[in-house]
């Protein structure tokens, strides 16, 4: 919509170090009384004018128009042109809720699903929870009745597919983000290609700002080839962006993105006029690090600001809580300037209130699978263009904005245009039990956007079977172990693990160690090198010599014997995260939920470390490790030597000769992190037929 009147550019920053001004020419901008009022509207713009000046707007009609004469849409548009939060406004106001139907909106992300529901309740007026709602895992904000706007995860979905495989109760499903081709987006195309089929009443509406429209089209279109019928999928676009943003480059590659990301923002902070900041980082460790950086640089007094606001700085990953994270998205205070150093999790959908400059680090923490051994491992490769414009988009949201990349322009031109899908990258364990309880019984000829490779689809048949979940006989889901590992919110892994914990009488114990992994910061690690040895000799008072699991245990065993009011205080003192902590025991509470519907025994082994060790080895017995003759670790599966994790109790303890771990990360080498010492005669009698094709004991 406003391209016209201020084109994006491109301009060079200094070395690092050198000083940079962040200075632009700005002889393109138009000074007309029109341009002066978008760029300086009110801030106290009614909500009802603030959508009307979103591009989207101006589709309103074209779009509902496509929606009536076709079964799908895939609609492309760029990053802030209104599409995750108008899109089901208009099919509301349109008539499309009528009649008790709902239109299901889909985000790759919880927070993501929060947040526009949150704003779009807002926009129409209504409390959150009741027309407008939303359903993520282990938090629940709609009303079965009353909700006609539902934003979901995409794993909600295909929850309730499972109770009705037509989605009977949608009249439209927006799946929102494509781009990204998680796991569950390519899974849910698949299914909702088989669903059109059958419901010629539904429409399914496709968005992304980058996205292959041509092939999605024709991943939709059943009618194609057909003289009499017309086509039943179309593309539709949505030109402009509310805000034009400038992208700066470095001029020389960044040494150490961390720090210079942390150099970045306090050049914005000194020289820049008022703005938040969002900085992409890629993993947690980085943004504590960077946190602690920024706090530590403002604390000492080493910058002098010509601003005078203070320095606001917030993290935002996937395993902080909940509460946590919606703090990025209150309104900054007066004479505040709030940074947001985040992981991709803020990429995509979610709008930050009051972001004006990003700095891109250009690179992220995905998953891979590597198919000879079997293993996913954790690694840092750069971004896509694709996802460098998402990054982008974030600013520009409430004036033009300004974006820091820490990588060349030469750089930016070699990177991929997208991210390959996570459906031909990683570990196909989940999707196959979830198409196996949608009734889909030949995996191998199920339609996928993007195919799979066949080796990492035999690769999840065989561990399923060893895992039990599946017959060895026909492939089917077995009765009740297999139905059950669908049905739960969890990896097929954990909640393998979990349904053994109540065999062997802990699963209360398992349901801690569960939640911890999925919160993933129990202990607090300082920057500084006089209190990492007091936290250092804090955190060994709860070690124990089998492990991290059992550790995290020991943690939670004292934290139960102190009183409510002092927790925090005893948290601080022993340098415990209180925040974790408590996540942990919300998450865990969901899970004895779990338990309870399923009747399995929700009961305390008391000590009992060995029931313990002997549930996680029934989950995690593929993910075994022995001693080998040359003093390092050996994966069972593919025997790849491995070590153990710095941050792992065991990294300095004596060897032990079996070891079970949670998670790999790959950087110079594979390291295992979250172990758990076991026997070996444990893995022979949790899955016999797994070690007899895979490994031989001498």
């Amino acid at each position: 919509m406003f391209e016209s009147i201020y084109t994006q550019k491109k301009h060079k920053f200094l070395k690092p170090g050198e000083n940079p001004t962040w200075e632009e020419d700005r002889t393109d901008v138009d000074t007309n009384e029109k341009t002066k009022f978008i760029y300086n509207a009110n801030i106290s713009l009614s909500l009802e004018l603030q959508r009307q000046r979103l591009p989207i707007y101006h589709c309103r009609n074209q779009l509902l128009y496509l929606l009536e004469n076709y079964q799908t849409v895939v609609l492309v548009g760029e990053t802030g042109c209104g599409k995750s939060t108008q899109i089901p406004q208009y099919l509301l106001e349109s008539g499309w809720c009528q009649e008790g139907k709902v239109v299901g909106v889909t985000e790759p992300r919880r927070v993501a699903a929060i947040t526009l529901a949150s704003r779009v309740a807002e926009e129409s007026a209504t409390e959150l929870g009741h027309v407008v709602g939303y359903s993520v895992r282990f938090n629940d904000c709609f009303h079965p009745n009353q909700t006609k706007i539902k934003y979901m995860t995409e794993g909600i979905l295909m929850r309730e597919m499972m109770a009705d495989p037509l989605l009977r109760t949608y009249s439209v499903i927006v799946v929102d983000e494509v781009h990204e081709r998680t796991l569950n987006t390519d899974i849910i195309l698949g299914l909702l290609k088989k669903i059109i089929r059958k419901r010629r009443d539904l429409r399914i509406i496709v968005t992304s700002a980058t996205v292959d429209a041509e092939k999605l089209r024709d991943f939709f279109n059943h009618t194609k080839g057909t003289a009499k019928q017309k086509d039943s999928s179309v593309i539709m676009s949505v030109e402009g962006k509310l805000y034009p943003v400038d992208v700066f480059f470095s001029k020389e590659p960044v040494p150490d993105y961390v720090l210079g990301a942390v150099n970045v923002v306090l050049e914005i902070h000194a020289k820049e006029e008022n703005g938040d900041i969002l900085v992409f980082l890629t993993g947690m460790d980085e943004v504590k690090r960077a946190v602690s950086a920024l706090n530590d640089a403002v604390a000492d007094g080493r910058k002098s600001f010509k601003s005078r606001n203070e320095l606001m700085v917030l993290p935002m990953y996937g395993s902080l809580s909940n509460n946590d994270q919606l703090k990025v998205f209150k309104r900054t205070p007066n004479n505040y300037r709030k940074v947001v150093v985040a992981t991709n999790i803020a990429e995509t959908s979610i709008t930050i209130p009051g972001i004006v400059f990003v700095v891109d680090c250009g690179f992220v923490k995905t998953r891979f699978l590597n198919s000879k051994t079997g293993f996913e491992t954790l690694t840092v490769v750069p971004i896509s263009q694709a996802a460098a414009e998402q990054r982008a988009g974030r600013a520009g949201r409430v004036r033009p904005g300004k974006v820091y990349r820490l990588y060349t322009e030469r750089d930016f031109e070699r990177l991929p245009l997208s991210s390959p899908a996570e459906m031909q990258r990683c570990s196909l364990i989940g999707a196959v039990v979830q198409l196996k309880a949608l009734g889909i019984d030949n995996v191998l000829r199920f339609s996928f956007p993007s195919a799979p490779p066949a080796r990492n689809l035999l690769l999840a048949l065989e561990l399923l079977c060893a895992l039990g979940a599946l017959s060895a006989e026909d492939g089917a889901l077995t009765r009740p172990l297999g139905i059950r590992l669908a049905e739960f919110p969890l990896s097929p892994l954990h909640a393998k693990a979990l349904i053994a914990a109540g065999e062997e009488g802990c699963s209360e114990e398992m349901a801690i160690i569960l939640a911890v992994m999925q919160v993933r910061s129990l202990f607090i690690e300082p920057s500084s090198g006089a209190e990492r040895i007091k936290a250092r000799i804090e955190h060994n008072k709860f070690e124990a010599e089998e492990g991290d699991l059992l550790t995290w245990l020991n943690v939670f065993s004292a934290y139960n014997k102190i009183a409510e009011k002092e927790s925090k205080s005893w948290c601080s003192r022993h340098y415990i995260n209180h925040r974790a902590v408590r996540r942990s025991l919300e998450i865990k509470g969901h899970l004895l939920g779990l338990l309870n519907k399923f009747d399995i025994p929700v009961v305390s082994c008391r000590g009992g470390a060995d029931r313990v060790r002997k549930a996680v080895t029934a989950g995690f017995f593929a993910n075994a490790a022995y001693l080998h003759h040359s003093g390092s670790y050996h994966c069972v599966r593919g025997d790849l030597p491995l070590k153990i994790d710095p941050s792992s109790v065991l990294y300095n303890q004596s060897p032990h000769k079996w070891l079970v771990f949670c998670e790999l990360v790959h950087t110079d080498q594979m390291y295992m992190k979250d172990c758990l010492a076991v026997e070996q005669e444990w893995l022979l009698t949790t899955a016999p037929h797994f070690y007899h094709v895979d490994y031989k004991t001498n």
